[in-house]
């Protein structure tokens, strides 16, 4: 087995370089998810070790040192750090020579030709699901024979295997609690909408959903939701536990958890009997018999994509949602206790001035706990990004997704909205969301209950005042 280490290399400050998120880039709010992605084949590669530099505020010098005792090193990227990645896999070559660096993720399932062109450092990139891909590779076998690859052989001649078929016993994978023990620690991780310390994992892979600007499913994930069981979930879920008892809140990152209401439900039964508090992604048409059982097994939490609150919008993006029904879903959410983080868009085929203003109404009546406002990002790979280049919303000039800070920036643009419209409106979308009289006073009512939620929104204030600050000065 080779020497293997698998690497979130450095990056921007507050910026988690990928993990496991749709939006890669500095938050308004420092946030880090969990290398998930990493940990999975890390779990099935003996003698391996995982660094995940941006939360443990690691810069390159002891990584160098390490590499020089490796022979394989897996970098996870993405298309706003790529070329910023290729710079450290470069350094790791220059430290050993001898290292073959192989680069997995969305960018490069969807662009290996292109990546391998600009990255000469990379000798390979994985393509789709890649865990048995990491795993066939550590473990010696000739790149010829691996599928899901495509490589460069001895004479720079590149090279693709042909696709890897995807997991369907998604039991079958080792528990990546197993590498977060190892090789991470757990207060590293921090979103303002969980209770800290958290964990995340997955219990599933792919979504349904349809919607044109989502990454993973496009990409890696696939559009069928491969599941787990509820009895594996609930195992690992215990030996999280057994490991970290300090943990005050398991979340499910799978796109859309919901997809499956009556494994949901399964599976909320059996951390209803662990007695966890756990929070998890959902679709905003749950119905509300399914939102009680969730709720009376321990659920706190929803993350819900809303992304606009314009009808024709959801229409345009092929989110399958209807705002009524999302209105619904929320005012049941509400009686029942559930909390809300919602996800909005801004910037999406059909936006304008009156529909942004449409969202950002709809937002303070159906009044989530918290919210995160998003430029819309057409990342290669996305049926957004193909639809963006057709129709010349997306131009060469203004085509990054961040700028040399990694702040997002708004890419698109319509023949009545520009970049620049749509870039401030996703500070005024904060501020009539944030700065109104009933949310002002439900924030400081929550901070006087509870003085660990008052340390969080003050640190939180402080860094949503230095990313404005941020955007404003670019």
């Amino acid at each position: 087995m080779m020497r293997t280490l698998f690497l979130q290399p450095p990056s921007f400050d507050g910026f988690d370089g990928g993990a496991g998120s749709r939006y890669q880039a500095k938050r308004e709010i420092k946030s880090f998810w969990y290398p998930t992605w990493l940990a999975q084949p890390a779990a099935m590669v003996e003698g391996s070790r995982l660094i995940d530099a941006p939360p443990a505020r690691m810069g390159m010098e002891p990584i160098l040192e390490d590499v020089k005792n490796r022979d394989l090193v897996i970098l996870h990227t993405s298309t706003p750090s790529f070329a910023k990645d290729v710079q450290v896999a470069q350094m790791l070559k220059d430290t050993n020579p001898k290292l073959i660096i192989g680069m997995v993720g969305a960018k490069v399932a969807v662009q290996p030709e292109e990546s391998l062109l600009k990255g000469p450092p990379i000798d390979f990139v994985a393509r789709n699901e890649f865990d048995y891909t990491i795993k066939e590779i550590a473990e010696g076998r000739d790149f010829k024979d691996v599928d899901g690859i495509t490589w460069r052989n001895k004479d720079g001649e590149i090279i693709t295997n042909r696709d890897r078929a995807m997991i369907e016993d998604m039991d079958s994978l080792p528990f990546v609690t197993e590498v977060y023990k190892r090789d991470l620690k757990i207060e590293d991780y921090f979103i303002g909408y969980l209770m800290h310390p958290y964990i995340s994992i997955y219990t599933g892979r792919g979504c349904k959903s349809r919607c044109t600007f989502c990454l993973w499913p496009q990409t890696v994930g696939g559009h069928r939701y491969r599941t787990r069981s509820p009895e594996h979930v609930a195992a690992e879920i215990r030996l999280a536990k057994q490991y970290f008892p300090q943990v005050k809140e398991f979340f499910f990152d799978d796109d859309t958890f919901t997809d499956d209401l009556p494994r949901a439900e399964a599976i909320a039964r059996e951390l209803g009997k662990l007695g966890v508090t756990w929070s998890c992604n959902a679709k905003a048409n749950v119905p509300r018999e399914t939102l009680k059982v969730l709720r009376d097994n321990g659920l706190r939490l929803l993350l819900v994509g809303y992304e606009s609150g314009n009808q024709q919008i959801l229409h345009n993006i092929k989110k399958g949602m209807r705002v009524e029904v999302a209105r619904e879903f929320t005012k049941n959410c509400h009686e029942l206790g559930i909390k809300i983080h919602g996800t909005f868009i801004l910037g999406l085929p059909g936006e304008t001035k009156e529909t942004i203003q449409e969202t950002i109404n709809f937002a303070k009546e159906i009044n989530p706990h918290t919210l995160q406002v998003s430029l819309a990002a057409p990342y290669p790979g996305t049926a957004l990004h193909k639809q963006a280049t057709e129709n010349g919303w997306l131009d060469e000039s203004n085509a990054e997704l961040i700028d040399e800070n990694g702040v997002q920036m708004a890419p698109l643009h319509y023949p009545h909205l520009s970049h620049t419209e749509i870039f401030n409106s996703v500070e005024e979308f904060y501020k009539k969301f944030y700065f109104r009289a009933p949310k002002i006073a439900s924030i400081v009512s929550e901070m006087v209950r509870s003085p660990q939620m008052m340390k969080r929104r003050l640190r939180e204030g402080v860094e949503f005042f230095h990313f404005l600050r941020d955007r404003n000065a670019a």
